[in-house]
């Protein structure tokens, strides 16, 4: 409270927003759906370009995924896990589309911070203090 001024004078605080905009949330949603789609097609057209120029790709990521017995055996782990033994290159799509996935990411998240440094609110609000204009040098005995 001022010298001048009362507290019956004084304007409520205005509420600080409570999370983010909903437009953003729906953005986030669409990108979960569209980043691992995405990701997952370009794996399966990069890997069958691939096959068909003679690219070196380990042998071991090729071929159909077998499984674990216990998958078979049991009913309900097999109409489960049976459909992934009919991919042709299962491991090597699985193992493309994940590192597709952290390269899409990681660029969309590059884009997100320069936009956000352009657009986004002022480093200091109203009630910090100005930067200082010291200027430190190193300590030398």
């Amino acid at each position: 409270m001022g010298k001048y001024s009362s507290l019956s004078q004084m304007r409520p605080p205005k509420p600080a927003p409570k999370g983010p905009h909903p437009l953003w949330r729906g953005i986030g949603c669409l990108m979960i759906l569209l980043v691992p789609a995405i990701s997952i097609s370009s794996a399966y057209l990069t890997i069958e370009y691939a096959i068909a120029n003679k690219w070196p790709v380990p042998y071991q990521l090729m071929g159909s995924a077998r499984l674990p017995e216990i998958f078979y055996s049991t009913p309900g782990l097999s109409t489960i896990f049976s459909p992934l033994s009919d991919i042709p290159n299962f491991y090597a799509n699985a193992l493309l589309s994940i590192i597709y996935m952290i390269l899409i990411g990681g660029v969309i998240s590059v884009i997100y911070a320069a936009v956000y440094g352009m657009v986004g609110p002022s480093r200091y609000g109203p009630m910090d203090a100005p930067p200082t204009g010291v200027k430190v040098k190193k300590y030398k005995r």
